[in-house]
């Protein structure tokens, strides 16, 4: 956790899942990520990617490495494919913000897939 993270973002539930403070049920982890089921599905799969770096959101992405942005990224795309979403197709949204519906300030992406979502999404 870096020195100038925000309070709220260093306190917040997936900040202490990061650092291992709460266990999760692990659908995916490695060096720069940790994937878990999201507490309120909103389809028939729905996973949580967090980085295992405190940072706010997607618009603080400059704070990562090189390395750290890659490794979400590609976090994301090995928690779909362990989920089994590489053929049919996924979505992956990353909300920030109070008006982009954020409720946690921690970055993270939702993986949804397991049925044919519609667009727009909001």
């Amino acid at each position: 956790m870096e020195a100038d993270t925000p309070p709220d973002v260093a306190s917040s539930i997936f900040a202490k899942i990061a650092s291992g403070q709460i266990p999760v049920q692990t659908v995916y982890e490695d060096d720069f990520v940790i994937a878990f089921p999201d507490i309120t599905p909103v389809a028939p799969i729905h996973i949580l990617v967090i980085p295992k770096v405190c940072i706010r959101d997607i618009s603080c992405i400059s704070q990562l490495t090189p390395a750290e942005a890659a490794g979400f990224l590609n976090g994301i795309a090995k928690t779909a494919d362990v989920c089994g979403l590489g053929v049919g197709g996924f979505r992956t949204v990353m909300n920030t913000g109070v008006e982009g519906g954020q409720t946690v300030p921690y970055l993270h992406a939702h993986i949804l897939g397991g049925r044919q979502l519609s667009w727009p999404p909001g």
